[in-house]
Protein backbone atom coordinates (compact mmCIF):
# COMPACT_ATOMS: atom_id res chain seq x y z
CA UNK A 1 0.00 0.00 0.00
CA UNK A 2 1.07 3.61 -0.54
CA UNK A 3 2.35 5.01 2.79
CA UNK A 4 0.03 7.59 4.33
CA UNK A 5 0.66 10.40 6.78
CA UNK A 6 -1.33 10.62 10.02
CA UNK A 7 -4.91 11.49 9.25
CA UNK A 8 -8.22 12.37 10.73
CA UNK A 9 -10.58 9.45 10.34
CA UNK A 10 -14.03 10.31 9.13
CA UNK A 11 -17.12 8.33 10.08
CA UNK A 12 -20.42 7.26 8.60
CA UNK A 13 -22.82 6.33 11.35
CA UNK A 14 -21.01 3.61 13.28
CA UNK A 15 -18.68 2.95 10.35
CA UNK A 16 -15.12 4.24 10.46
CA UNK A 17 -13.91 4.84 6.92
CA UNK A 18 -10.27 5.54 7.61
CA UNK A 19 -10.16 8.04 4.73
CA UNK A 20 -8.07 11.16 5.13
CA UNK A 21 -9.31 14.64 4.34
CA UNK A 22 -8.77 15.85 0.74
CA UNK A 23 -5.27 17.03 -0.11
CA UNK A 24 -4.80 20.44 -1.63
CA UNK A 25 -5.22 20.49 -5.37
CA UNK A 26 -6.60 16.98 -5.65
CA UNK A 27 -5.97 14.99 -8.83
CA UNK A 28 -5.89 17.33 -11.79
CA UNK A 29 -5.96 14.38 -14.18
CA UNK A 30 -9.10 12.77 -12.74
CA UNK A 31 -11.95 12.34 -15.20
CA UNK A 32 -15.64 12.52 -14.41
CA UNK A 33 -15.72 8.74 -14.06
CA UNK A 34 -12.68 8.59 -11.77
CA UNK A 35 -13.30 11.28 -9.17
CA UNK A 36 -13.28 9.88 -5.64
CA UNK A 37 -13.99 11.86 -2.45
CA UNK A 38 -10.83 12.85 -0.58
CA UNK A 39 -7.99 10.47 -1.17
CA UNK A 40 -10.00 7.25 -0.97
CA UNK A 41 -8.36 4.42 -2.81
CA UNK A 42 -9.29 4.38 -6.53
CA UNK A 43 -9.05 1.50 -9.02
CA UNK A 44 -6.19 3.37 -10.69
CA UNK A 45 -4.34 3.54 -7.36
CA UNK A 46 -4.75 -0.18 -6.83
CA UNK A 47 -3.59 -0.98 -10.36
CA UNK A 48 -0.53 1.23 -9.87
CA UNK A 49 0.35 -0.41 -6.56
CA UNK A 50 0.04 -3.85 -8.14
CA UNK A 51 2.02 -2.84 -11.20
CA UNK A 52 4.86 -1.35 -9.17
CA UNK A 53 4.99 -4.21 -6.71
CA UNK A 54 3.81 -2.21 -3.69
CA UNK A 55 1.05 -4.73 -3.07
CA UNK A 56 0.13 -8.17 -4.32
CA UNK A 57 -2.75 -10.30 -3.08
CA UNK A 58 -2.32 -13.92 -2.13
CA UNK A 59 -4.16 -16.50 -4.23
CA UNK A 60 -6.87 -16.76 -1.59
CA UNK A 61 -7.35 -13.00 -1.32
CA UNK A 62 -7.38 -12.67 -5.11
CA UNK A 63 -10.09 -15.32 -5.42
CA UNK A 64 -12.14 -13.58 -2.73
CA UNK A 65 -11.75 -10.18 -4.41
CA UNK A 66 -12.73 -11.79 -7.71
CA UNK A 67 -16.00 -12.97 -6.19
CA UNK A 68 -16.92 -9.51 -4.94
CA UNK A 69 -15.79 -7.88 -8.16
CA UNK A 70 -17.85 -10.22 -10.30
CA UNK A 71 -20.95 -9.60 -8.19
CA UNK A 72 -20.63 -5.85 -8.67
CA UNK A 73 -19.71 -6.07 -12.35
CA UNK A 74 -22.69 -8.20 -13.31
CA UNK A 75 -25.12 -6.08 -11.29
CA UNK A 76 -23.76 -2.89 -12.88
CA UNK A 77 -24.49 -4.32 -16.32
CA UNK A 78 -28.01 -5.28 -15.32
CA UNK A 79 -28.82 -1.88 -13.79
CA UNK A 80 -27.34 0.04 -16.71
CA UNK A 81 -30.12 -1.34 -18.89
CA UNK A 82 -32.62 0.90 -17.08
CA UNK A 83 -31.07 4.15 -18.27
CA UNK A 84 -33.73 5.77 -20.50
CA UNK A 85 -36.17 2.94 -19.61
CA UNK A 86 -37.04 3.64 -15.96
CA UNK A 87 -40.62 4.63 -15.02
CA UNK A 88 -39.51 8.12 -13.95
CA UNK A 89 -36.82 10.45 -15.27
CA UNK A 90 -35.27 10.64 -11.81
CA UNK A 91 -34.99 6.85 -11.75
CA UNK A 92 -32.97 6.90 -14.99
CA UNK A 93 -30.41 8.91 -13.06
CA UNK A 94 -30.75 7.03 -9.76
CA UNK A 95 -30.32 3.56 -11.25
CA UNK A 96 -27.56 4.82 -13.51
CA UNK A 97 -25.70 6.20 -10.49
CA UNK A 98 -26.14 2.95 -8.58
CA UNK A 99 -24.79 1.09 -11.61
CA UNK A 100 -21.76 3.40 -11.69
CA UNK A 101 -21.15 2.83 -7.99
CA UNK A 102 -21.24 -0.92 -8.56
CA UNK A 103 -18.92 -0.57 -11.54
CA UNK A 104 -16.48 1.33 -9.35
CA UNK A 105 -16.55 -1.47 -6.77
CA UNK A 106 -16.00 -4.01 -9.55
CA UNK A 107 -13.03 -2.11 -10.97
CA UNK A 108 -11.37 -1.91 -7.56
CA UNK A 109 -11.85 -5.55 -6.65
CA UNK A 110 -10.90 -6.83 -10.10
CA UNK A 111 -7.81 -4.60 -10.27
CA UNK A 112 -6.68 -6.06 -6.97
CA UNK A 113 -7.54 -9.66 -7.86
CA UNK A 114 -5.69 -9.39 -11.15
CA UNK A 115 -2.46 -8.69 -9.30
CA UNK A 116 -2.19 -12.35 -8.40
CA UNK A 117 -2.33 -13.47 -12.02
CA UNK A 118 -0.81 -10.51 -13.89
CA UNK A 119 -4.23 -9.58 -15.27
CA UNK A 120 -5.86 -6.18 -15.63
CA UNK A 121 -9.43 -5.36 -14.69
CA UNK A 122 -10.31 -5.45 -18.39
CA UNK A 123 -8.69 -8.87 -18.81
CA UNK A 124 -10.89 -10.24 -16.06
CA UNK A 125 -14.06 -8.46 -17.19
CA UNK A 126 -13.87 -9.14 -20.92
CA UNK A 127 -11.72 -12.20 -21.49
CA UNK A 128 -13.08 -14.89 -19.22
CA UNK A 129 -15.63 -17.52 -20.09
CA UNK A 130 -18.89 -18.03 -18.25
CA UNK A 131 -17.69 -20.81 -15.94
CA UNK A 132 -14.75 -18.65 -14.84
CA UNK A 133 -17.01 -16.00 -13.30
CA UNK A 134 -17.62 -16.17 -9.55
CA UNK A 135 -20.76 -14.07 -9.12
CA UNK A 136 -23.68 -15.53 -7.20
CA UNK A 137 -26.79 -16.22 -9.22
CA UNK A 138 -28.92 -13.43 -7.74
CA UNK A 139 -26.85 -10.76 -9.48
CA UNK A 140 -27.28 -12.25 -12.94
CA UNK A 141 -31.07 -12.58 -12.82
CA UNK A 142 -32.87 -10.62 -15.58
CA UNK A 143 -34.37 -7.22 -14.80
CA UNK A 144 -37.89 -8.22 -15.85
CA UNK A 145 -40.18 -5.33 -14.82
CA UNK A 146 -39.27 -2.50 -12.47
CA UNK A 147 -40.67 -4.22 -9.37
CA UNK A 148 -38.51 -7.29 -10.03
CA UNK A 149 -35.43 -5.08 -10.36
CA UNK A 150 -36.29 -3.35 -7.08
CA UNK A 151 -36.75 -6.72 -5.36
CA UNK A 152 -33.29 -7.81 -6.53
CA UNK A 153 -31.78 -4.46 -5.52
CA UNK A 154 -33.41 -4.62 -2.10
CA UNK A 155 -31.81 -7.99 -1.36
CA UNK A 156 -28.45 -7.01 -2.84
CA UNK A 157 -28.14 -3.67 -1.05
CA UNK A 158 -28.95 -5.05 2.40
CA UNK A 159 -26.52 -7.92 1.85
CA UNK A 160 -23.73 -5.70 0.52
CA UNK A 161 -24.13 -3.17 3.31
CA UNK A 162 -23.62 -5.79 6.00
CA UNK A 163 -20.73 -7.33 4.05
CA UNK A 164 -18.84 -4.09 3.39
CA UNK A 165 -19.51 -2.80 6.90
CA UNK A 166 -17.70 -5.82 8.28
CA UNK A 167 -14.97 -5.75 5.63
CA UNK A 168 -13.88 -2.28 6.72
CA UNK A 169 -12.13 -4.20 9.54
CA UNK A 170 -10.39 -6.65 7.20
CA UNK A 171 -6.77 -7.38 7.96
CA UNK A 172 -6.11 -6.96 4.25
CA UNK A 173 -5.56 -3.22 3.87
CA UNK A 174 -6.74 -3.02 0.27
CA UNK A 175 -9.95 -4.97 0.90
CA UNK A 176 -10.64 -2.73 3.90
CA UNK A 177 -10.04 0.44 1.88
CA UNK A 178 -12.35 -0.65 -0.95
CA UNK A 179 -15.05 -1.58 1.56
CA UNK A 180 -14.73 1.75 3.40
CA UNK A 181 -15.67 3.65 0.26
CA UNK A 182 -18.24 1.12 -0.97
CA UNK A 183 -20.23 0.90 2.25
CA UNK A 184 -21.17 4.59 2.15
CA UNK A 185 -22.46 4.23 -1.40
CA UNK A 186 -24.37 1.05 -0.63
CA UNK A 187 -26.02 2.78 2.32
CA UNK A 188 -27.75 5.01 -0.25
CA UNK A 189 -28.64 1.98 -2.41
CA UNK A 190 -30.24 0.41 0.65
CA UNK A 191 -32.41 3.45 1.37
CA UNK A 192 -33.37 3.77 -2.30
CA UNK A 193 -34.58 0.19 -2.56
CA UNK A 194 -36.44 0.27 0.76
CA UNK A 195 -38.34 3.42 -0.25
CA UNK A 196 -39.42 1.76 -3.49
CA UNK A 197 -40.53 -1.39 -1.65
CA UNK A 198 -42.78 0.77 0.53
CA UNK A 199 -44.00 2.86 -2.40
CA UNK A 200 -44.90 -0.06 -4.64
CA UNK A 201 -46.40 -2.17 -1.86
CA UNK A 202 -48.49 0.77 -0.67
CA UNK A 203 -49.54 2.00 -4.10
CA UNK A 204 -52.14 0.52 -6.40
CA UNK A 205 -53.33 -3.07 -6.37
CA UNK A 206 -51.26 -3.65 -9.51
CA UNK A 207 -48.05 -2.18 -8.07
CA UNK A 208 -48.48 -4.27 -4.91
CA UNK A 209 -49.10 -7.41 -6.94
CA UNK A 210 -45.95 -6.79 -8.95
CA UNK A 211 -43.88 -6.12 -5.85
CA UNK A 212 -45.01 -9.40 -4.29
CA UNK A 213 -44.27 -11.18 -7.56
CA UNK A 214 -40.82 -9.62 -7.76
CA UNK A 215 -39.90 -10.71 -4.25
CA UNK A 216 -41.07 -14.24 -4.94
CA UNK A 217 -38.94 -14.39 -8.09
CA UNK A 218 -35.78 -13.16 -6.36
CA UNK A 219 -36.02 -14.67 -2.89
CA UNK A 220 -34.94 -18.21 -3.97
CA UNK A 221 -31.46 -16.76 -4.59
CA UNK A 222 -31.04 -15.32 -1.08
CA UNK A 223 -29.62 -18.46 0.52
CA UNK A 224 -26.61 -18.55 -1.80
CA UNK A 225 -25.45 -15.17 -0.49
CA UNK A 226 -24.88 -16.67 2.96
CA UNK A 227 -23.31 -20.02 2.15
CA UNK A 228 -19.88 -20.63 3.65
CA UNK A 229 -17.18 -22.57 1.84
CA UNK A 230 -13.57 -23.44 2.55
CA UNK A 231 -12.14 -20.25 1.07
CA UNK A 232 -14.48 -17.90 2.95
CA UNK A 233 -13.99 -19.76 6.21
CA UNK A 234 -10.22 -19.79 5.85
CA UNK A 235 -10.04 -16.06 5.16
CA UNK A 236 -12.59 -15.26 7.87
CA UNK A 237 -10.49 -17.11 10.45
CA UNK A 238 -7.49 -15.03 9.35
CA UNK A 239 -9.52 -11.82 9.70
CA UNK A 240 -9.25 -10.91 6.02
CA UNK A 241 -12.81 -11.77 5.00
CA UNK A 242 -16.26 -12.34 6.46
CA UNK A 243 -18.00 -15.67 6.84
CA UNK A 244 -21.14 -15.23 4.72
CA UNK A 245 -23.30 -17.09 7.23
CA UNK A 246 -22.44 -14.52 9.91
CA UNK A 247 -24.29 -11.83 7.94
CA UNK A 248 -27.61 -13.64 7.77
CA UNK A 249 -29.05 -12.64 11.15
CA UNK A 250 -28.72 -8.90 10.55
CA UNK A 251 -29.90 -9.24 6.95
CA UNK A 252 -33.05 -11.10 8.03
CA UNK A 253 -33.78 -8.62 10.80
CA UNK A 254 -33.33 -5.47 8.72
CA UNK A 255 -35.08 -6.66 5.57
CA UNK A 256 -37.84 -8.06 7.78
CA UNK A 257 -38.42 -4.63 9.31
CA UNK A 258 -38.90 -3.05 5.88
CA UNK A 259 -41.19 -5.81 4.68
CA UNK A 260 -43.25 -5.58 7.87
CA UNK A 261 -43.67 -1.83 7.38
CA UNK A 262 -44.80 -2.53 3.81
CA UNK A 263 -47.21 -5.18 5.15
CA UNK A 264 -45.43 -7.83 3.10
CA UNK A 265 -44.24 -11.26 4.16
CA UNK A 266 -40.90 -12.88 3.53
CA UNK A 267 -41.65 -15.14 0.54
CA UNK A 268 -41.99 -18.82 1.38
CA UNK A 269 -40.25 -20.24 -1.67
CA UNK A 270 -37.74 -23.07 -2.17
CA UNK A 271 -34.09 -22.07 -2.44
CA UNK A 272 -32.37 -22.16 -5.82
CA UNK A 273 -29.40 -24.58 -6.11
CA UNK A 274 -26.81 -21.79 -6.38
CA UNK A 275 -23.19 -22.55 -7.19
CA UNK A 276 -22.14 -19.27 -8.79
CA UNK A 277 -19.07 -18.97 -6.56
CA UNK A 278 -17.80 -22.14 -8.18
CA UNK A 279 -18.74 -21.35 -11.78
CA UNK A 280 -22.21 -22.89 -11.88
CA UNK A 281 -24.50 -20.19 -13.23
CA UNK A 282 -28.09 -19.81 -14.36
CA UNK A 283 -28.88 -19.74 -18.06
CA UNK A 284 -29.00 -15.94 -17.96
CA UNK A 285 -25.34 -15.12 -17.42
CA UNK A 286 -24.10 -16.33 -20.78
CA UNK A 287 -26.41 -13.99 -22.69
CA UNK A 288 -25.34 -11.03 -20.56
CA UNK A 289 -21.64 -11.78 -21.03
CA UNK A 290 -22.09 -12.11 -24.78
CA UNK A 291 -23.53 -8.58 -24.92
CA UNK A 292 -20.93 -7.20 -22.54
CA UNK A 293 -17.86 -8.76 -24.12
CA UNK A 294 -18.59 -8.60 -27.85
CA UNK A 295 -16.73 -5.35 -28.64
CA UNK A 296 -13.72 -6.21 -26.51
CA UNK A 297 -13.36 -9.60 -28.15
CA UNK A 298 -13.75 -8.19 -31.64
CA UNK A 299 -11.05 -5.57 -30.93
CA UNK A 300 -8.70 -7.18 -28.40
CA UNK A 301 -5.97 -4.59 -28.94
CA UNK A 302 -8.16 -1.62 -28.13
CA UNK A 303 -7.61 0.39 -24.94
CA UNK A 304 -10.84 0.24 -23.01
Amino acid sequence: MIPQTPETTTGHGDISTGVAAPTAGGDSNASATRITPGNALRPEDIALEVRTGLTKPSEDIAEYALRLGDDALILAQRLGHWISRAPELEEDVALGNIALDQLGHARSFLSYAGGAWDKSEDDLAYFRREHEFRSVQLFEQPNDDFAVTIARQFIVSYYQFELYRRLTESTDATIAAIAAKAVKEVDYHRDHSAQWILRLAGGTEESRRRMIHGLRLMWPYVNELFQDDELAQRLAEAGAAVAPSSLREDFDRLTGEVLAEAELEVPDVPAAPGGGRHGRHSEHLGYLLAEMQVLAREHPGAKW
